[in-house]
């Protein structure tokens, strides 16, 4: 009994809380980029919300296509949310304190989202290549049953990618050194100040960031592989171009979120890397969710159209109400 009590006290770190030292420690830039990641963040926030509420209210957008954006709009609201407001809070105060519990809490729940977002957005490659390439076996294909278990799949891949990171961290022992140089606790940037081998949590890292970017993007690759073999069968110039705008606002959103997260995890967890990496994390973690939006709102008919039928209906009410 006094041995396994000794094991445990051995296996827990002495560290009981973090200090996340933020973007940046320049004096004059902490205004600035509160002002800027504070209007990202407001934006994110309305726009992913706003396009959940507007998938939901309007029918014809309950289509599988709408389906997995209204969960990628879920996902990026939810892990937005899991790290800008102390990212936010690195510009006012001068020590942003996270616990210990916080941290691998805040570390878990980053995981599980990035890590859905991956197949959420292979599942939407995959819908557009049945869409274009095989049109008349799409409602079959693509039923409300084969469509729930494919996101479901994505939130156990999320769900198991995150069990295998903040498992692996929990192991780890932190002794005297406690500042994360990120601003929010990410893998690298833990692994730089453990004071015990990582070599077994850098393996990790790259089997389940290798797993979980090397297979979507290979998948996403083939789909639009075929995608464009399909289009450029197309007689007709005009039919060929409305089935690429389809897809291009995926394209987008694809490139500016695995390029990103790929720079960031595929390398070791030395200092210089988690210092460019925390750079390269801005856009994957608060460009990507503003923009995926407002990428397929302004590039998309049918959003639009849903739009507008939405603001007569609130228009209409409100004449109704006070008429």
């Amino acid at each position: 009994m006094r041995i396994m009590r000794r094991m445990a006290l051995e296996n827990t770190s002495s560290v009981t809380e973090f200090i996340l030292a933020g973007l940046t420690d320049h004096a004059k830039l902490q205004v600035p980029l509160f002002l800027l990641f504070m209007g990202n963040y407001v934006i994110t926030i309305m726009g992913n919300l706003g396009l959940i509420i507007l998938i939901r209210m309007n029918f014809q957008l309950h289509t599988p296509m709408y389906y997995f954006l209204f969960n990628l709009s879920f996902i990026d609201l939810c892990y937005s949310s899991v790290f800008t407001p102390k990212m936010l809070m690195n510009f006012v105060l001068k020590k942003n304190i996270i616990s210990y519990s916080g941290c691998m809490t805040q570390l878990y729940f980053f995981c599980f989202f990035v890590i859905s977002e991956c197949y959420v957005l292979t599942i939407m490659a995959y819908d557009r290549y049945v869409a274009i390439c095989n049109p008349l076996l799409y409602n079959v294909t693509m039923s409300n049953q084969v469509c729930s278990w494919l996101v479901g799949g994505a939130y156990v891949m999320g769900f198991a990618g995150a069990m295998a990171h903040t498992g692996c961290m929990l192991r780890l022992s932190f002794c005297d050194v406690n500042i994360i140089n990120h601003y929010m606790c990410d893998v690298h940037p833990l692994l730089h100040l453990s004071c015990t081998s990582t070599h077994v949590n850098e393996l990790v890292v790259f089997i389940v960031v290798g797993t979980n970017i090397i297979v979507p993007s290979i998948t996403i690759f083939t789909s639009y592989a075929l995608i464009l073999s399909s289009i450029l069968s197309i007689s007709s110039t005009e039919g060929g171009w409305k089935a690429f705008s389809t897809c291009s606002s995926h394209i987008i959103v694809v490139a500016l979120f695995f390029g990103s997260a790929s720079f960031m995890y595929l390398q070791p967890s030395s200092s210089e890397s988690v210092d460019q990496g925390k750079i390269a994390s801005v856009f994957y973690t608060n460009v990507g969710p503003m923009l995926n939006p407002l990428i397929y709102s302004l590039r998309n008919k049918d959003v639009q159209v849903a739009f507008r039928k939405t603001l007569r209906r609130m228009f209409f009410s409100t004449e109704t109400r006070f008429s």
